[in-house]
């Protein structure tokens, strides 16, 4: 179930279910990213707009008692909250499932989608709600671009890959196909996938606000704001016949208008105008695995950098 203004990206949404037993009682869906919105009907409760699901045998054993939930619960606003409620007195609690996003948030959203949680991207609510995803795009031309990389890897889309390049001390946050992030100076993974604050919250002053960390990025210290760049194009490359790997390239958008980091003798990365990523052209499984590693291909005297994902080597540190 869901709202008609949420886009699901159905291959997830396939390999979500499946890990659940479908003859078990199952209520699976996610929380808002307000909480406010939580407060005001239930932080037990799959938000509706970021869809929920229901396995035969509980959604067999709501249809039975719904008339009487309806009336019992008939001051409740919102048919997500009745039905959590009355799936409650089923004796049945949410399994959250963090790829389902309610989106109760305003503004520019590009922080939280930056830095997506390990998990399958299942849904997006609200994004009319929002920013346009992509900079001078309007929302359509936005969605439509995020769904160029959807139909090529659903698995990858949104996943975060973080790598370093030690002879320049950068790092980089990936977020496939959609983004990419280059800090001029080491940050730790722990750090880099905590969303920016681009996003406010969703009813003003609200506070706190959010159901996660979020970091500030102030212009002051040039050291944490990250030179932004944003998905452009994908294609598969073949040989003899056989998808061999996956190609994405990324490119700014704007200028970072800010002097270097100058730590450590870090160099300044304002030359760089495209980054191209090469993926695996196999599935990438999540449940129960790690991030994917990445390597960093310096060209030298080139605007264009080169990563390459890979598994991790069994006790490999990514940072």
């Amino acid at each position: 179930m869901a709202d008609d203004d949420t886009v699901f990206f159905l291959d997830n949404l396939v390999e979500v279910l499946s890990k659940y037993d479908h003859n078990g009682y199952y209520y699976v869906g996610m929380n808002a990213e307000s909480i406010l919105s939580n407060s005001q009907f239930s932080f037990g409760m799959g938000f509706g707009g970021a869809g929920f699901a229901l396995s035969y045998p509980l959604a067999e054993a709501l249809a039975k008692n719904l008339d009487v939930c309806l009336v019992k619960y008939r001051d409740l606003h919102g048919s997500d909250h009745i039905v959590q409620s009355c799936v409650a007195d089923l004796g049945v609690s949410l399994t959250q499932e963090k790829g389902f996003h309610q989106i109760d948030l305003h503004g520019n959203i590009s922080g939280l989608l930056s830095a997506h949680p390990q998990t399958p991207l299942v849904s997006l609510h609200h994004l009319d709600a929002v920013q346009p995803i992509f900079p001078a795009m309007d929302r359509p031309q936005s969605l439509k671009q995020l769904m160029k990389a959807a139909k090529i890897d659903q698995s990858r889309l949104l996943q975060q890959s973080i790598c370093y390049d030690n002879h320049k001390n950068w790092s980089y946050s990936l977020s496939w196909g959609y983004s990419l992030h280059i800090y001029e100076t080491y940050m730790t993974p722990s750090l880099l996938q905590v969303p920016i604050q681009t996003f406010v919250e969703w009813r003003k002053g609200a506070h706190p606000a959010f159901m996660m960390n979020t970091r500030d990025v102030s212009k002051a210290d040039p050291c944490k704001v990250p030179h932004y760049f944003y998905f452009d194009s994908v294609e598969e490359t073949d040989y003899e016949g056989r998808r061999e790997q996956v190609v994405t390239s990324y490119v700014r958008k704007f200028p970072r208008r800010l002097s270097p980091c100058l730590v450590n003798g870090t160099r300044s990365a304002n030359y760089v105008e495209k980054i191209i990523v090469i993926s695996p052209v196999k599935r990438h499984k999540m449940e129960g695995a790690r991030r994917e590693c990445c390597d960093i291909v310096n060209l030298d005297n080139k605007n264009v950098t080169t990563i390459t994902l890979r598994r991790c080597m069994k006790y490999e540190m990514i940072g």
